[in-house]
């Protein structure tokens, strides 16, 4: 199958990307169905879902996620794979962003790590190779 070997020896001195506790309404689309959640936090590499636990879902399964923000048409949508399937949280690895979602989502990170050269530092984390 497809699954992803993880290097031990590089994970472990990689930095990991600031988690931004986030409570919003979102939307997330699995196998063509439409799905109410929440979101619980992002990152500029995925994000932390409510799951309800109905959904039949499993790690690798390809997902898009739809966050809308409280200006009108401000909208991050990310093309994810479940990386992980928690009690009750679902946690997705973000393998596609656009540049309109991208700018959003700085937006939501900016404003809440009230720091801009840790932002800065996100960005470069983000732009690594991996």
């Amino acid at each position: 199958g497809g699954d992803r070997a993880v290097n031990g020896r590089s994970s472990g001195n990689r930095r990991r990307l600031q988690r931004i506790g986030f409570d919003c309404p979102a939307t997330v689309t699995l196998r063509g169905a439409e799905h109410a959640t929440r979101l619980l936090d992002v990152s500029l590499r995925g994000a932390l879902i409510l799951w309800p636990g109905a959904w039949n879902v499993a790690p690798g399964d390809p997902v898009t996620l739809r966050v809308e923000l409280a200006p009108p048409q401000a909208i991050i949508a990310m093309d994810c794979t479940v990386a992980h399937v928690g009690s009750d949280s679902l946690g997705l690895y973000c393998e596609r962003i656009d540049l309109a979602s991208v700018a959003h989502l700085r937006r939501v990170v900016e404003l809440n790590l009230g720091d801009p050269e840790l932002l800065q530092r996100e960005l470069a984390a983000l732009s690594a190779p991996a």
